[in-house]
């Protein structure tokens, strides 16, 4: 086993579907113990039935306060808190012109604003254990942007800008920060493409195919990893060579 998670204690935010579900997969698979967290208890439930992950937590991140409310109790379920996989994420899509404030706030509160109170309190808990692995997940869209997701690309690239910052508060102290940018990855969203338009992504992307919640989740067992505990406040892009930075 060349990365070797036994008796890590992991959280992985928004763990019940797509990348997340690949995340929590992944670590799970490499021996470590996963809580999860959503918004919807229901899909918790059903998720934790299907994986026989044990432990989850329901947190609204519309709601800053509750960050550190899902940290306490994830240290609290696994009696613990090694790594955070900071995954959850909301978009709210449209041109500048038709984008509401609100819209533009809701995807900054979620994406940027939570992610903060949850990087924020983790590093508190980690500070005392003199050890931590904090994974943001962020887009290769905060790179490159995209029409119709102002917020959403600033809200990612603010979270890049913001884990470089807490990286180098936190470097001497055994605790690394790095972020993980997707690109197009497999989902349902591109199982509905025809042939015509999937060639068309293709045509973008060196590599010529969409990613998996697998390269994803591979990306984060690396940065979590004891390996790479010389590597900290970077980004690694998962996107098939659609962009190379």
């Amino acid at each position: 086993m060349l990365f070797n998670f036994q008796n890590k204690k992991v959280l992985v935010t928004g763990g019940t579907g797509g990348i997340g579900a690949g995340i929590v997969e992944a670590f799970a698979k490499q021996g470590a113990t996963v809580c999860i967290s959503g918004s919807n208890e229901r899909k918790l439930v059903e998720f934790s039935k299907q994986t026989s992950i044990d432990h989850f937590v329901v947190a609204n991140l519309k709601e800053v306060k509750e960050a550190s409310y899902l940290i306490e109790q994830a240290h609290s379920k696994l009696g613990g808190l090694d790594i955070v996989i900071c995954n959850a994420g909301i978009t709210k899509d449209t041109l500048a012109l038709r984008m509401s404030d609100e819209y533009f706030d809701e995807v900054l509160t979620v994406n940027l604003k939570s992610a903060f109170a949850i990087n924020r309190a983790s590093i508190k808990l980690m500070l005392k254990q003199k050890y931590g692995r904090i994974i943001n997940m962020t887009s290769v869209v905060a790179a490159m942007g995209n029409a119709g997701q102002a917020n959403y690309a600033a809200s990612k690239a603010g979270l890049t800008g913001m884990s470089k910052s807490l990286a180098q508060e936190v470097a001497s102290k055994g605790i690394t920060i790095n972020c993980v940018a997707p690109g197009f990855i497999t989902s349902p969203m591109t199982d509905v493409l025809n042939d015509e338009m999937k060639q068309k992504f293709f045509s973008k992307i060196p590599r010529g195919e969409f990613g998996t919640k697998e390269d994803v989740a591979a990306a984060c067992l690396f940065l979590a990893s004891d390996e790479a505990k010389y590597i900290t406040g970077q980004t690694i892009h998962v996107n098939g060579g659609l962009i190379m930075v």
